[in-house]
């Protein structure tokens, strides 16, 4: 058994119920700044000009809206919940330490603090997992016929 599969396990096995609320409200947050970006594309494009990648602008764009929306909605089901938290870290990293910084680590920068929150419960949901009331937890249960 190798270390992911060991944390996997240990993640399972300690995960109390709180956890799943938790994990549910931050698929919504998540979720809902999917919304918020769909809604206002030119303010997602200038924050990742700000950042001065060399990727394209508008495949970044489309890469955070997606990974936000699809993320947001299996971590608020617990599908495939640790591989919707992968494609979101990277999201998060950007967003604190490039898109946060040019504003400052202040107290005032509250986006800085929620974007270092989500990133942090992101790393926790990466190692417990999805937890009790998920659709992996259902789809584990005897009697359920997976389909490869």
């Amino acid at each position: 058994m190798n270390v992911v599969q060991k944390i996997g396990q240990w993640g399972d096995a300690h995960h109390p119920r709180w956890l799943d609320i938790l994990r549910i409200f931050l698929g919504i947050v998540i979720f809902a700044k999917g919304i918020s970006f769909v809604n206002d594309r030119d303010a997602v494009a200038d924050l990742i000009r700000q950042t001065n990648f060399q990727l394209s602008i508008w495949s970044a764009v489309h890469y955070v809206v997606f990974a936000h929306l699809v993320g947001g909605l299996f971590i608020v089901f617990g599908f495939q919940t640790r591989l919707a938290v992968i494609f979101q870290i990277p999201i998060l990293i950007g967003a604190v330490f490039f898109v946060n910084i040019t504003n400052g680590f202040n107290f005032l920068n509250s986006e800085f603090w929620i974007s270092l929150a989500v990133l942090i419960l992101l790393l926790v949901f990466l190692i417990v997992g999805s937890g009790k009331y998920s659709l992996d937890n259902l789809m584990d249960k005897p009697g359920y016929k997976r389909s490869i």
